[in-house]
């Protein structure tokens, strides 16, 4: 089963005034929608865009493997434990807050910033907080996350050109940019697809360069 969500049916979250606009892609939040809390371990797929000088002040995760990946600009990330990073476009962080950890995200730079971030829900609760990053991850080169038994696929494509879905129990795909294919559904930037059992399935890039994430996922 391919079930498709546009981008325009995210919920639209953030502050204006703060430069901070946000698309939720599950229940986050203020947004509550019972149909739509989870998809296997996911638990948000936020897209975040920042302004210059804007961000979060620090705040609590516990229990939650956050992935982000920025899609342009440069994400500025300190945390209790002590890691203060600047990640880029191409780049994976991973902030597993385990028993518990507290961060801030803020946008230093001059330019705006974009970035997705996904929370997953660990197999096992508790444990020491681990941070991560991965700069420059190439498409062949899939990041394991272990904690939530899942796998991140990274997906540049050229106009007509295709990859293997992965064969799991479920997949849940993101194009963060340009246009791709899946089956019969046609998906533009922020469109996502939750696949359930499902083989054999190809992503076939638009009429343009696309950039696409594919989460591997366990039932």
């Amino acid at each position: 089963m391919i079930s498709v969500r546009r981008s325009g049916d995210r919920f639209r979250g953030g502050d204006e005034a703060a430069g901070i606009d946000s698309r939720h892609s599950f229940s986050f939040g203020t947004f509550y929608d019972p149909d739509n809390l989870r998809f296997g371990p996911v638990l948000a797929c936020n897209e975040e865009r920042l302004a210059p000088g804007a961000g979060f002040d620090e705040h609590p995760h516990s229990h939650t493997e956050i992935v982000t990946w920025v899609v342009e600009g440069e994400l500025t990330h300190d945390d209790s434990a002590g890691h203060t990073t600047r990640v880029r476009p191409g780049d994976v962080q991973h902030l597993s807050a385990a028993s518990g950890v507290r961060h801030v995200e803020r946008n230093d730079g001059e330019e705006p910033l974009t970035f997705l971030q996904m929370w997953l829900a660990p197999l096992e609760p508790g444990g020491e907080p681990t941070y991560t990053t991965v700069p420059g991850i190439a498409d062949s080169t899939p990041y394991a996350l272990p904690e939530a038994g899942a796998m991140l696929h990274v997906r540049r494509l050229a106009a007509g050109e295709r990859t293997a879905v992965p064969d799991a129990p479920k997949v849940y795909v993101h194009v963060v940019a340009g246009q791709a294919r899946i089956g019969d559904a046609e998906l533009a930037p922020g469109d996502s697809a939750r696949i359930t059992a499902e083989v054999g399935l190809e992503l076939v890039g638009g009429a343009g360069p696309s950039q696409t994430l594919i989460w591997e996922l366990p039932d």
